[in-house]
């Protein structure tokens, strides 16, 4: 699973390939969610409140980019949270 940013210690990946609803994994130390594109909401995870609410932050920012990544399944890097 590549990863396509990273910030603040959290890993932002997606599997390509996959199927379900568009959705993408943010990795914090053991912890890990699961966050749905086009609601922003974690739909399966641990991912503690602080790391959840800096990945939806991201997520807005790069939401159509997210988005392109799912349907197109080609592979690049975001810029993480500053």
């Amino acid at each position: 699973m590549p990863i396509i940013s990273r910030f603040y210690g959290i890993l932002i990946k997606m599997y390509f390939r996959e199927h379900g609803v568009p959705h993408f994994h943010a990795l914090y130390g053991e912890y890990n969610g699961v966050f749905e594109i086009k609601s922003l909401k974690m739909i399966e995870g641990d991912l503690p409140n602080r790391a959840q609410d800096m990945v939806k932050e991201w997520a807005k920012m790069y939401q159509d980019d997210l988005l392109e990544l799912w349907e197109n399944q080609k592979f690049r890097k975001l810029p993480g949270l500053e």
